[in-house]
């Protein structure tokens, strides 16, 4: 059995909604990214958007496409998605916030730019949240608390140092206890689900140390739940 030998590991948090196509990510206005549907093919899609979220192989982005609204809808759940986004870059420093189509992608590495440990993260082989973890994760709360109309799905995931079934042990800890942490804080459990999958998805290849830390993750797939699609819509044909 390989022995895991960093010595902190890094939290990555992926907060993601529907993206729609290839176009959708070069406009400058993310209200209109929602907008523009099926203009691009399947596979070009997921090619762009699986950079992004986890990979070609990603079930984050699986997720992501199953909750696609798209048209004048998607414009007015892209527009929430930008004031979400905001509010995660000015209240959470370090985070690396993306908008991508109607989501936004939140990530917290060891790579801030001002050098502080501005995130969530987990000393080695541990799954315990710290003091520093409660930190990110309170304010990541309020923030959903402010945008009820979401379902959560968290997403463990690892490196590959370590045994295969030691990986998928720790990034199952590692998901249950953001989970529980927040369910704790105030998110109700009806919204979140849980997965975990060690270390079979990785962003980017386990080559480098740095790469490895970018692996060692877990994914917050944010989708638009039935009331917030509907409300869109109704709204929609109003406009």
């Amino acid at each position: 059995m390989k022995k895991i030998n960093t010595n902190i590991i890094a939290f990555s948090v992926a907060v993601l909604l529907t993206a729609n196509s290839c176009n959708t990510l070069k406009r400058t206005s993310d209200q209109n990214k929602g907008i523009i549907v099926g203009t691009a093919g399947g596979g070009v899609i997921g090619g762009v958007i699986g950079n992004s979220v986890g990979g070609k192989n990603s079930t984050a982005l699986g997720a992501i496409f199953g909750a696609v609204v798209g048209g004048v809808a998607g414009g007015i759940i892209g527009n929430k998605m930008d004031r979400q986004a905001e509010k995660i870059k000015t209240e959470i420093p370090g985070a690396k916030v993306q908008r991508v189509g109607e989501g936004i992608d939140v990530t917290f590495d060891e790579n801030n730019p001002d050098g502080s440990k501005a995130g969530v993260y987990f000393m080695t082989n541990k799954y315990n949240i710290t003091s520093n973890s409660e930190l990110a994760l309170n304010k990541l709360q309020k923030i959903f608390a402010e945008y009820p109309e979401t379902d959560i799905l968290i997403e463990g995931h690892t490196d590959d140092v370590g045994s295969d079934k030691d990986n998928m042990k720790l990034s199952q800890r590692r998901a249950n206890a953001v989970g529980s942490y927040l369910k704790s804080a105030g998110i109700s459990s009806s919204r979140l689900i849980i997965k975990y999958y060690g270390e079979a998805q990785p962003k980017v290849e386990n080559t480098t140390a740095e790469n490895r830390a970018l692996n060692r993750r877990v994914q917050f797939v944010i989708t638009a739940n039935q009331k917030m699609k509907d409300d869109a819509k109704k709204e929609s044909v109003k406009n």
